[in-house]
């Protein structure tokens, strides 16, 4: 059990450490492309902090644990949302924009509900793994080209920007493959450690993914969006959320399912998707309340979805002692 749990956070502080390392390579590069923020936090950040989610579902599907996968990925987008978001709003509020409501918002829910729809009949197959990759490489397409034609809306001298983009080159690329590499051993470590927790416990691998790996790996969504909102980067902000959700729900689940047909538990639909679901569809109500009120995602916002990420933790475990 020991060593299970030292597994775990060493595993944990590991894989902060890493992912801000490979953000950090990943930033440089972008900021020397001059490339719009929104799409900086949507395909930077949005990857970097989803390659934790990334890496411990595959290792997960690949050692025969479908439901760690599935917790992680659903479990950290709860978080994402309900936590990340609005632990960082009640710090500093985030500007809503115009692109956030026509079509940033409206794709995420529409990648939740086709997450729903998969798992309605009971698997999640080689196909559903093939479609949700494909969604993948069409929304970023999307995000992409819409970005690039709206331009940078907001960039603020920043001593430690224009210090970055000072940066070689190589050393941002440099710190891309160091990152992912540790990434992948600590992720490694963690997937290991929580079967092994789970089962001296005697609790499903779903909990475990849905609690202790989905908040370890959702570290680097927190600290990504805390350091972008204080900067002022709001676009950066709030685009890391929305596009670590993305990856998540069709990366993450994705590739554990080309892997492997996965078989979920019954209450991921009871439960998980649909605190999921509910959480977009409020976190898009209260984007189109701010936008058509002050313009801003403002602290009682973020109250409200903290508050949101406490009942749900309460359920989990009123579900778990039940």
């Amino acid at each position: 059990m020991w060593l299970a749990t030292i597994a775990v956070l060493i595993g944990l502080a590991i894989l902060v450490w890493s992912a801000d390392v490979f953000i950090d390579g990943a930033v440089v590069l972008a900021n020397k492309l001059n490339v719009p923020s929104f799409l900086i936090g949507v395909i930077i950040l949005g990857l970097g902090t989803s390659a934790p989610e990334m890496v411990v579902s595959v290792l997960a599907a690949l050692e025969g644990s479908p439901d760690l996968a599935l917790g992680n990925a659903y479990g950290s987008n709860i978080i994402n949302i309900a936590l990340v978001l609005g632990a960082t709003v009640l710090i500093s509020p985030i500007i809503i924009r115009k692109s956030i409501i026509k079509r940033d918002m409206p794709l995420l829910l529409s990648v939740t509900a086709v997450a729903a729809q998969q798992l309605s009949d009971g698997i999640l197959s080689h196909t559903d793994g093939i479609v949700l990759i494909v969604l993948l490489v069409l929304i970023l397409a999307i995000q992409i080209v819409s970005s690039l034609r709206e331009g940078n809306h907001e960039h603020e001298d920043d001593p430690a920007l224009e210090s970055a983009e000072e940066t070689s080159a190589i050393r941002g690329i440099g710190a891309l493959f160091l990152g992912l590499l540790v990434l992948i051993l600590s992720s490694r470590a963690i997937v290991w450690g929580a079967v092994e927790l789970a089962t001296f416990w005697g609790l499903s691998e779903l909990i475990i993914g849905l609690t202790i790996v989905a908040v370890g790996t959702s570290l680097p969504e927190l600290v990504a969006s805390l350091s972008a909102a204080r900067k002022g980067e709001h676009d950066m902000a709030l685009g890391n959320i929305i596009g670590s959700n993305i990856f998540n729900t069709l990366a993450v689940v994705g590739l554990a399912a080309l892997i492997a047909p996965i078989t979920p538990n019954a209450i991921i639909l009871s439960r998980d998707i649909l605190a999921m679901g509910l959480l977009t569809i409020l976190l898009f109500v209260m984007c189109l309340f701010a936008f058509n009120t002050k313009r801003s995602f403002g602290r009682s916002s973020g109250a409200t979805l903290v508050l949101f990420f406490v009942g749900y933790t309460l359920w989990l475990i009123q579900t778990v002692s039940v």
